[in-house]
């Protein structure tokens, strides 16, 4: 019922920028983190981003200086700018959302489908 979309991935040369976003659907009472993700094969799954409601925000130290999470709490909208990328930021990115589907219900966490980015050297 609760649907996380992502657009905005593509192929960019090194020192590009590129812009994702994640818009959350459905039926839903409150959304609180979001966060962004990314993976290559053969690794773990690895948190870039993370941003609450209320605006505190956490960024992993291979990203700081480039990448900004933003969100526009009345569209439950999500978005990655991603500056000065590198080949090394070469990933899918995965968009990550806690969400209370229902008054008095827990939060659980819902995942995007994942856009590819790639960096060329």
């Amino acid at each position: 019922q609760v649907q996380l979309v992502e657009s905005g991935g593509g192929s960019v040369q090194t020192g590009g920028s590129l812009r994702l976003s994640c818009a959350v659907s459905g039926r839903f009472f409150t959304v609180r983190t979001m966060a962004w993700y990314r993976q290559t094969p053969g690794k773990e799954r690895e948190l870039v981003t993370r941003m609450t409601p209320g605006g505190s925000v956490e960024y992993s130290d291979s990203v700081k200086g480039r990448f900004t999470i933003s969100r526009n709490l009345t569209t439950n909208t999500a978005y990655l700018q991603m500056n000065s990328l590198e080949a090394e930021d070469t990933a899918v990115y995965y968009c990550n959302a806690d969400v209370r589907v229902r008054l008095g219900s827990p939060r659980a966490e819902y995942w995007g489908q994942g856009t590819q980015v790639t960096v060329s050297s």
